[in-house]
């Protein structure tokens, strides 16, 4: 899906007759409004429960969850949505970056929206303000999007040779785009050069890391996506054929063998947006709940990685380093 489809695809949600709430069922119904499949946001999920079952909701005895993943085909987002609201849902949580929640929230201005992302939620429009959202919508962020200058440094102090660095980005995401952008600001005031490499596939992926080879890169970042993350075995061994430094967002990519992550825990996202779905259902509101974001980033790295591309983790980073896989 090209970026036009994706100005569409949420353009025609918000064109939709906003729904209504019809007569809730007797079991209060959570509806999940995924991009990616159950499979990739399994692990998540039981975070999302715990969530749920401090708070005194348990899936199967107080409340139902209907499920509805997109697979990676966002254009199946409308229709999926539509059937949550047609199911009654009392909540919607999303999941798979900014897309869905925009248009759950194209599809409903009453049904309350927990949504989590990795980026900026107002810049992407989601809410106006973080610490009270607008209309129905509220959830979590990682705010990952808006660390891409402190991860090319810790980049550069873990591989000092890196100097021609890449981002890797998904060119559908308007996010993504407007990060970048940062990011090259941000390296070209101090009178260097960042490249930007596109991928919204694996196929894609592939032809990336070949232009990063023809450009010789010595660094790269990735960028927080949907698209990715599902994708970070592939991703993770092509950094190691290219022998190329590269920094990620999330943990997940480390544990897989990448190099290093900075960034707040997916875990913590979900089991947040678990604790406001069940403060909703207990009749708060959602522009009563600011979004939630870390307070802690974890610094985590790979070991075995480190010595394979000939590195040497410096002193600095080890003792600000919260977990070295090994």
């Amino acid at each position: 899906m090209r970026r036009r489809e994706f100005i569409t695809l949420v353009g025609g949600a918000a064109a939709w007759p906003l729904a209504g709430r019809a007569q809730q069922p007797p079991v209060p119904m959570i509806g999940v409004l995924g991009a990616v499949s159950a499979g990739e946001a399994a692990d998540r999920f039981g975070e999302f429960r715990k969530g749920l079952q401090e708070n005194g909701f348990t899936e199967g005895k107080n409340i139902t969850i209907e499920y509805r993943w997109a697979e990676g085909h966002l254009e199946r987002l409308p229709l999926l949505v539509m059937d949550l609201v047609r199911s009654q849902v009392a909540v919607i949580f999303t999941t798979g970056g900014n897309v869905p929640a925009l248009v759950a929230k194209g599809a409903t201005a009453i049904i309350p929206i927990v949504f989590s992302t990795a980026v900026d939620p107002v810049r992407s429009g989601l809410v106006t303000n973080l610490n009270r959202p607008d209309r129905n919508a509220t959830g979590a962020t990682l705010v990952a999007g808006s660390l891409g200058t402190k991860l090319i440094g810790l980049l550069r102090e873990l591989a000092p040779k890196a100097r021609k660095i890449g981002i890797l980005i998904n060119p559908n995401s308007p996010d993504a785009v407007l990060e970048a952008a940062d990011v090259q600001a941000a390296v070209q005031a101090i009178g260097e050069h960042i490249s930007v490499l596109e991928a919204t596939n694996s196929e894609e992926i592939d032809k990336a890391f070949a232009t990063l080879g023809q450009l010789k890169l010595d660094g790269l970042l990735v960028n927080p996506d949907p698209v990715f993350l599902p994708r970070r075995s592939q991703i993770v061994a092509l950094a190691a054929r290219y022998a190329v430094p590269t920094i990620y967002y999330a943990r997940e990519y480390v544990a897989a063998g990448g190099l290093m992550s900075y960034g707040g825990s997916f875990l913590w996202v979900y089991r947040q947006c678990g604790i406001y779905v069940a403060r909703i259902l207990k009749g708060e509101k959602p522009a009563n709940l600011p979004v939630m974001q870390p307070t802690k980033f974890e610094l985590v790295i790979n070991a075995r990685t480190v010595k394979a591309l000939g590195l040497s983790v410096p002193n600095t980073l080890l003792a600000t380093a919260d977990e070295i896989i090994e």
